[in-house]
């Protein structure tokens, strides 16, 4: 039996509902007593495609790093820009709905939703959005770039599981169909 591809959107935020600094920092997030890598590896070997906008492509890429963290997997980063596709990294400007149908419908492993806000908005819209897996860290940053911005849409969802890893709480949602 094939089974069909998730989209899911696996995501750190802070109390009070923010996956950046105004700054787009994420340092807030090292500030907090974790457990392990606090479920992020397992979750990693779910997903072969990986969803980034060019916001947090860019932070990612001015980071100092040996390599690209996603190499190995199908990465996709959605921008309203002209760019030259890299060796790991297919830039995408065209109709989401249809990009996204046409992902589902191969074969493989689950799809990430790795950030940024406007992407995850864009893609809530879609109601294409099948799981989504909450870290919430124990901080409150009073502003920044929001988890989920205000518009016409909207999701019912179904607590599946909770963890814990030391500060970290894990809430795990199945959207419902509606």
């Amino acid at each position: 039996m094939n089974q069909k591809r998730k989209i899911v959107l696996f995501i750190a935020t802070s109390l009070d509902g923010y996956i950046a600094t105004k700054n787009n920092s994420l340092d807030w997030l090292f500030d907090v007593e974790g457990d392990g890598d606090n479920g992020f590896s397992a979750f990693y070997q779910t997903v072969d495609t990986i969803l980034m906008g060019r916001r947090t492509y860019d932070w990612i890429m001015n980071q100092e790093l040996d390599s690209f963290p996603y190499e190995g997997k199908a990465c996709y980063v959605f921008t309203q820009s002209v760019v030259n596709d890299t060796k790991y990294v297919k830039f995408i400007n065209e109709d989401m709905t249809d990009f996204l149908d046409r992902l589902k419908s191969r074969s493989g492993k689950n799809i990430w939703i790795a950030g940024g806000g406007g992407l995850i908005n864009s893609i809530i819209k879609t109601k294409q959005v099948d799981e989504i897996i909450l870290t919430i860290a124990p901080t409150i940053l009073g502003g920044g770039i929001s988890l989920f911005r205000e518009g016409d849409y909207h999701l019912n969802l179904e607590l599946k599981q909770m963890k814990r890893y030391n500060q970290f709480a894990e809430l795990y949602y199945m959207v419902k169909d509606v």
